[in-house]
């Protein structure tokens, strides 16, 4: 079992929200860690009002007003959705959109975020293009421009670089982030994150490759058409359920993934009475957890752990095995690590990767299929 344990062992990216737009020493190209490369920094100007004014330029975050019109016009119609839903939709329609709603999240939760972005789990090529056709049906961009956009947000955790404005408010994070233009410096740094891992997969390239082209088959043509062609569904329920409910729900749920952490994580202004590391050996605050050890395939975005659809998917897969070497944390490993970390001195994530390194190790292959849990 001692392949299992290498996302304990590699460089992940900073996940304590500490994270410094700093040089950083770039990781070997086949390490597939959420690093990013150096990036050059310029020389400081000698009046100190110049360098103000260059970096306010360079993290300025101007409106996409494409993304804002399309955004308002999605809700409108995503609303006016759910009244023909329960008006003008078959049964069949309902069912049939709540299947591609599902495949969507999934895509986007079990694939381009804990496979992909975190490499929490291993996935065979068959369970790769699956999850790469579901993550077509979210409508969010390409799997290899969600990695990177998600990998800089890790690395920003909490920053003015964070893409998700993590340093702002839920709002800033599931909205205004997402239909702003990234700043000059984020541009910069987004460039730099490496994606050596992603572009080795076939898998993920050939759909950046013809992403488009599967966009408007999968995503717009088939939601619309099957309703009208094979059931013969209103063209209400085709176009504002089928079509756009489903893609305001799948957006939301998926810009949850970077904004969750202002609902389910800590708060800022707020600290716990006994310690913020309780999060790590109780039921709360998963999200805050996984930008702690994001290598955790049990880690939950939406504030659960060990419970929800994407791992019970995730289990599944493993279990008839197409999907391997899960990584997670046992109890006893926090629990040492912690230890660890108070006698030591040392940083508590450098600590917890290492004990959960000794634990995966001595794991059997089927360990998710046990009981064990972080309590």
């Amino acid at each position: 079992m001692a392949d299992q344990n290498e996302n304990f062992v590699r460089s992940a990216i900073p996940a304590t929200g500490t994270a410094e737009p700093t040089e950083r020493k770039a990781q070997p190209a086949d390490s597939g860690t959420d690093t990013v490369t150096p990036v050059a920094q310029p020389r400081q100007p000698t009046d100190q009002s110049a360098t103000t004014g260059t970096s306010s330029r360079d993290s300025k975050r101007e409106a996409s007003w494409p993304s804002v019109l399309f955004y308002i016009h999605l809700n409108l119609l995503g609303v006016y959705g759910i009244f023909v839903l329960f008006s003008h939709t078959s049964a069949i329609t309902f069912v049939f959109t709540s299947l591609l709603t599902l495949c969507g999240i999934l895509g986007v939760t079990a694939g381009a975020h804990r496979l992909w972005a975190h490499r929490t789990y291993q996935a065979t090529p068959l369970l790769r293009f699956i999850l790469m056709i579901f993550q077509t049906l979210a409508g969010q961009g390409s799997i290899y421009d969600w990695v990177r956009m998600h990998r800089l947000h890790h690395a920003y955790f909490r920053t003015v670089d964070d893409p998700y404005y993590s340093d702002k408010d839920f709002l800033h994070g599931q909205v205004f982030a997402n239909i702003r233009k990234l700043s000059a410096r984020q541009e910069k740094l987004l460039q730099a994150v490496d994606m050596a891992d992603l572009e080795a997969d076939r898998i993920v390239m050939l759909q950046k490759r013809f992403y488009w082209l599967l966009y408007l088959v999968l995503f717009v043509l088939l939601p619309i058409n099957a309703p009208l062609e094979y059931w013969g569904d209103t063209v209400q329920a085709a176009i504002f359920v089928a079509f756009s409910l489903r893609y305001l729900i799948v957006l939301n749920v998926s810009w949850l993934i970077n904004s969750a952490h202002f609902i389910w994580g800590l708060d800022k202004s707020h600290k716990q009475s006994d310690s913020n590391m309780v999060f790590l050996v109780t039921k709360s605050y998963w999200p805050q957890y996984h930008y702690l050890l994001p290598f955790d395939y049990q880690s939950g975005e939406f504030g659960n752990y060990g419970s929800g659809c994407t791992t019970a998917f995730i289990r599944i897969f493993a279990a008839t095995g197409q999907a391997t070497k899960l990584q997670t944390m046992t109890t006893e490993a926090v629990k040492r690590g912690l230890s660890m970390a108070v006698d030591s001195g040392k940083p508590i994530v450098d600590c917890l990767k290492q004990t959960g390194a000794e634990d995966m190790c001595n794991l059997q292959r089927e360990h998710y299929l046990q009981n064990e849990r972080l309590h």
